[in-house]
């Protein structure tokens, strides 16, 4: 019997169903296995002090914070879980390897789909979230997922070979350890960081390198540690979560920067109407790779600092932008509707109005392009000593240990 004021059984099986066609509508759980583990896994049982129906929202769930306020590991929005589970494609049987146990939820899904005979791992560099994970899984009904607690970036080699590799949490580099743990003729699964930009890439092997199966548009906390890459966060307002990411880790006076924010703004039409998913899936991947001074700034709440930002991502609200010297520019939403906006560039301070031409010819271009989307990109990941002759692309982003090679569309 349900305790007073709390969801039954019967209530709570609907607030999944419910979940998975919402889920389905926005493009994740395309494979009866995906919509199956989201329908019988309870994700309430890993969010405790949670509201069910809120566990059941098709939203990110923060769980823990730095010092500075910043979220360092959440629940991830269930259609991006799902997303990326079609991504991988497990199969009863396999063994996985996970990078980010988080609440121990996205495991929990593995494990259903792979079975008795499966094997889930899931590593996390902090001791208290692999000690909830432990907690939350054993609730839950699968005791069988192994929960380590070590630096992601190793792997775990232990367990070797995996059929499948999966990171649920932002990379900046495929490292040598995930790939020499999964088997031949397996698949890995990440968020990888193009820029700043964070696309989530199934990648296979293919004569010498790895190339990409999918790509979708995602976003996750960065990995800690010593994979972590050069990007920077600051932390212009903790009450209103007001937070500024250069992806190159360009140096900036914080106090100086939320003063510029809070200026008067230099507006610059762009003349480019567009809506949340193209800034998502395209202009932002546009910025990453021909804008070195881009960044990303966001807030929680409905108003606050940021007025009239392109996108709304619950619980925040986001823009990008250009850093500068002597001011900074950032994207607004004009008139329209949450479809169909103009796109507005708006500059802060003496180099502001600069800042905000510069970021309009930006999206000018990104338009004349066809408005070149992440879903439409092909790459492939050669070793780092690969040269140029020997690679084929459009672009190409130099990593620690690999080279990506970037194609719209992919080079036959």
């Amino acid at each position: 019997m349900a305790r007073p004021g709390h969801p039954g059984a019967d209530e709570l099986a609907e607030l999944r169903r419910r979940l998975v066609e919402l889920v389905r509508e926005r493009g994740g759980a395309v494979t009866a296995e995906v919509a199956e583990a989201l329908t019988s896994v309870p994700r309430h049982t890993f969010l405790p002090g949670t509201p069910p129906e809120a566990a059941y929202d098709d939203q990110p769930i923060v769980t823990k914070r730095d010092a500075e306020g910043r979220p360092v590991s959440s629940s991830s929005q269930p259609t991006i879980m799902a997303i990326m589970l079609d991504q991988l494609g497990v199969e009863p049987g396999h063994r996985v390897l996970e990078i980010g146990a988080g609440t121990g939820y996205n495991a929990a899904l593995m494990a259903y789909i792979t079975g008795p005979r499966g094997e889930v791992v899931s590593v996390d560099i902090d001791q208290d979230l692999v000690d909830a994970a432990r907690e939350h899984l054993d609730e839950a009904g699968y005791p069988q997922v192994r929960v380590v607690r070590a630096d992601g970036a190793a792997g775990f080699a232990e367990r070797a070979p995996y059929d499948r590799v999966i990171a649920t949490v932002g990379v900046w580099d495929l490292e040598p350890a995930w790939l020499d743990q999964l088997a031949p003729g397996g698949r890995i699964v990440v968020p990888l960081d193009l820029r700043g930009v964070q696309c989530s890439v199934a990648l296979e092997r293919a004569d010498g390198r790895w190339t990409s199966r999918s790509v979708m548009p995602c976003g996750f906390m960065r990995m800690r540690g010593v994979a972590a890459g050069p990007e920077r966060s600051y932390v212009l307002d903790a009450d209103r979560r007001l937070v500024l990411e250069s992806p190159a880790g360009r140096e900036l006076d914080v106090a100086a920067t939320r003063a510029l924010l809070a200026e008067p703004a230099v507006e610059r039409d762009t003349g480019v109407t567009a809506g949340s998913a193209d800034v998502i899936a395209g202009l932002n991947l546009w910025l990453a790779m021909h804008e070195q001074d881009w960044c990303t700034v966001t807030e929680a709440g409905t108003s606050g600092v940021l007025r009239q930002p392109p996108l709304s991502l619950q619980p925040f609200r986001l823009t990008h932008g250009i850093t500068g010297d002597d001011g900074l520019a950032v994207l607004r939403r004009g008139p329209g509707t949450d479809a169909s906006f103009d796109l507005v560039a708006a500059g802060h301070g003496p180099g502001g109005g600069a800042l905000a031409e510069r970021l309009a010819a930006h999206v000018r271009r990104w338009a004349a392009a066809g408005r070149p989307a992440s879903t439409a990109l092909y790459l492939d990941a050669y070793p780092r000593a690969t040269p140029d002759d020997a690679m084929r692309g459009d672009a190409v982003i130099d990593k620690t240990h690999t080279r990506l090679a970037l194609s719209w569309p992919h080079p036959l």
